[in-house]
């Protein structure tokens, strides 16, 4: 954070407020964490902070400290809206634009309170009064980290609060494997230890808590998987009948397409997934290198990201949503083929 950015959020919070905290639609570990962190730190502040996410998020997050207080809108529509009208400040945290929270972006759209983005995609809209983003942070964890820092307000973090930053944080970095993990990130990480994370038993509880349905549909994902050697690129489907007959739930598939990046050789991966419910394939891409899956969501399925880390979906059914991809291939071999 620059001093601008820090000086315009000190002004908004000299005094006490009530503000909302909202991530994401299909918020993930970096959403919750660094709203449900940052609400903490406000409350601890003298403000009232409430958190609200669009929709549900996955069982393997519902052990985190203090999610039984998230609000759901689509479960609690007026009151999560009489929250948003209530608001003097709206901190929206993990995303760039407000569509990115479903059917919330209508009072988000229409609240009269000022709005603080805390963000780490590329190409933030420009909505709000105070914007920190940062595309080279690892997190939005850590970015909030860092927004406490700047406040001066480090003491506040509690053990509760430094587990869940440091579940984004680890979440958002593959473990801290991912190019953006910084010698800074693993500073970050060092001091949530010091306040009292456990860093083994976080670990524990996001990845060794498979359910024998979801190992099951791992299979059928890696049994679909098709690599295409002359583009570098892997790539597994999921229907919505695989899905219904293992049972999905919501968070199931996280990680799966991170197998198509790991098979030798390959620097461009997806996973395609489809959801008759709302009619749409979703999309995760993931790449090594300098490949943009950011620009490559953008510019064919209505998406984005980072760029080795991005998501889309499709309107097309799931065969021909392939075979589009398939077909658009050939114009980036140049690029794929040149990567190292």
């Amino acid at each position: 954070m620059n001093e601008a950015i820090t000086a315009s959020a000190k002004a908004l919070l000299a005094t006490p407020k009530n503000i909302v905290v909202v991530g994401h639609k299909n918020p993930d570990g970096d959403a919750v964490g660094s709203c449900l962190a940052l609400a903490n730190t406000l409350n601890a502040m003298g403000h009232e902070a409430q958190v609200i996410m669009p929709n549900d998020f996955p069982d393997f997050l519902k052990w985190l400290p203090d999610c039984e207080q998230v609000l759901i809108f689509d479960k609690e529509v007026e009151k999560s809206t009489r929250f948003i009208n209530d608001a003097e400040l709206i901190f929206t945290l993990d995303f760039n634009a407000l569509d990115r929270t479903g059917d919330m972006v209508q009072p988000l759209s229409e609240a009269t309170a000022d709005f603080i983005l805390i963000d780490h995609h590329q190409q933030p809209d420009d909505y709000a009064a105070v914007i920190y983003s940062d595309t080279a942070m690892s997190s939005t964890c850590e970015m909030v980290f860092h927004f406490i820092d700047a406040l001066g307000k480090l003491d506040l973090i509690t053990a509760d609060t430094a587990t869940l930053l440091y579940t984004g944080i680890m979440t958002d970095t593959g473990s801290f494997r991912y190019p953006a993990t910084s010698a800074t990130t693993h500073r970050v990480i060092a001091h949530l230890i010091e306040c009292g994370v456990n860093n083994a038993e976080i670990h524990q509880n996001i990845y060794d808590t498979n359910t024998p349905d979801r190992i099951a549909l791992l299979g059928v994902a890696l049994q679909n998987m098709k690599i295409l050697p002359e583009y570098r690129t892997a790539y597994i489907t999921l229907s919505q009948q695989e899905l219904d007959e293992n049972n999905f739930k919501k968070g199931d598939t996280e990680g799966f397409v991170n197998y198509a990046l790991s098979v030798s050789g390959v620097v461009f991966a997806l996973i395609f997934i489809e959801n008759k419910q709302e009619q749409i394939v979703k999309i995760s891409l993931r790449s090594k290198g300098s490949f943009s899956v950011n620009e490559f969501a953008r510019k064919y399925f209505n998406g984005g990201g980072h760029t080795n880390a991005a998501g889309g979906r499709s309107s097309l059914p799931l065969d021909k949503t392939i075979t589009e991809f398939i077909s658009i291939l050939p114009s980036h071999k140049k690029e794929l083929t040149d990567e190292s």
